[in-house]
């Protein structure tokens, strides 16, 4: 399972929308290293001036690792974050997440092409 859903917030989604609000706190709740990696990108993309920030330091665990995965996988969870931060996220091999100012379009271009992904390639992440 993706992400601890409680029993209130499973109650509200049955009878309609939830908002973004809530839909965050299950996440970071749900998914906390996933939430501390993707909030401290934030943090350094906010902190300098550069077009993005990205993390290049592997999970410690493969739970740690799942989480990631999870947050970055779900089009729903990355867009919510996306939306709260006003960034771009983008995502290679198991561990390189990156958040993106919304001007950056040439840096989140180059960063999700396909030249990048085999650039970023490594044996130590072949079975991740």
């Amino acid at each position: 399972m993706s992400l601890a859903v409680s029993a209130d917030l499973l109650d509200r989604a049955q009878r309609g929308e939830v908002d973004d609000a809530a839909f965050l706190d299950c996440i970071r709740t749900s998914l906390p290293y996933a939430w501390d990696v993707i909030t401290g990108l934030i943090t350094g993309l906010e902190a300098g001036g550069e077009e993005f920030a990205d993390n290049q330091v592997p999970p410690p665990d493969e739970a740690a690792r799942g989480q990631l995965l999870r947050l970055m996988a779900s089009d729903a969870m990355r867009a919510a974050v996306e939306r709260h931060y006003g960034v771009r996220l983008a995502f290679q091999n198991c561990h390189r997440a990156a958040a993106f100012r919304p001007s950056a379009t040439v840096a989140l271009a180059a960063f999700t092409s396909s030249r990048a992904q085999l650039l970023n390639q490594s044996p130590e992440l072949v079975d991740c």
